[in-house]
């Protein structure tokens, strides 16, 4: 073990074993571990890397900033990318690794660590919530061919969006003969509760399935099985939930913000299109 006091980052090695199931090439893994990983659960961390290190040659790395772990992911070389981390953590690795246009081709392999909250994604993608089962997977688990989605800012999703119903405005409370009646009279349709209504054009593969005329409470968009198309999921107003299947998603009209597999929510905006890339990206789970 050395400490690389220019990085902040400290490299371990382990001895040349046998080539994993999961098709680790030749040049071994790089664990690449998440600092919120390391503040929060510093024994699964542990755990993680003793399993890898014994399976595999292993070069962890331990970066303390952001972009500390981007230099990391850009000199792994010919190693095998093993993230050590949260959702967000997943999300920026494949995030980076699609803007330097080195997804292609590229295995991932990721050890959840992190409160229950920040794993949904992990968990929807197959990848045991175990650290020790998530690090047996990394090194003797089967390559499954994942689904991306691309938006026009060439920001990804991994799983799935949401642009959910925007929050009306709580506006203080008025004593006066006005504000009076609003408590008194009953709300117009459609107007009760907390939420608002989105107008907004959703377009699916060049079909519209809601225009501005008709107010849309939700949409969601969600990558299903690897290499088919995407599911857009549209809920308008008095009417039932519209289903589709689509490759092309295209959102426009008034502000509206979304959330991407459960990371912070993006918006406001008013125009996003988002491509689906079928098996874009790869990522071992359990056999």
């Amino acid at each position: 073990m050395h400490k690389d006091a220019t990085r902040g980052r400290t490299e371990v090695s382990a001895p040349e074993p046998t080539m994993s199931h999961a098709g680790a090439p030749v040049g071994g893994l790089l664990v690449l571990v998440d600092p919120v990983a390391r503040r929060l659960d510093g024994e699964s961390v542990r755990i993680a890397k003793d399993v890898l290190c014994a399976g595999a040659t292993a070069k962890v790395s331990l970066p303390d900033s952001p972009e500390e772990f981007a230099r990391a992911l850009a000199r792994r070389g010919h190693r095998r990318l093993v993230i050590v981390g949260d959702d967000r953590a997943l999300l920026r690795a494949v995030t980076l690794m699609h803007r330097s246009r080195d997804l292609a081709g590229e295995t991932l392999s990721l050890i959840p660590v992190g409160p229950a909250h920040s794993l949904a994604l992990a968990g929807s993608l197959g990848v045991p919530l175990s650290a020790v089962m998530a690090a047996r997977a990394a090194l003797d688990g089967v390559v499954q061919a994942r689904d991306l989605l691309v938006d026009d800012s060439d920001g990804v999703v991994l799983g799935g969006l949401r642009i959910p119903p925007p929050v009306r405005k709580q506006v203080p409370p008025v004593r006066s003969y006005r504000s009076l009646l609003r408590m008194l009279l009953p709300s117009p349709p459609g107007a009760g509760g907390p939420h608002a209504v989105h107008r907004l054009r959703v377009e699916a593969d060049g079909a519209v399935l809601a225009d501005v005329d008709h107010p849309v409470q939700d949409v969601a968009v969600v990558t299903r099985e690897p290499g088919g198309p995407a599911e857009v999921v549209v809920r308008l107003v008095g009417c039932a939930a519209l289903t589709v299947r689509a490759a092309t998603v295209t959102v426009s009209g008034a502000d509206f913000r979304y959330r991407a597999d459960h990371a912070a929510v993006t918006g406001p905006l008013r125009r996003r299109t988002w491509t689906l890339r079928p098996g874009a990206w790869s990522l071992t789970v359990p056999r």
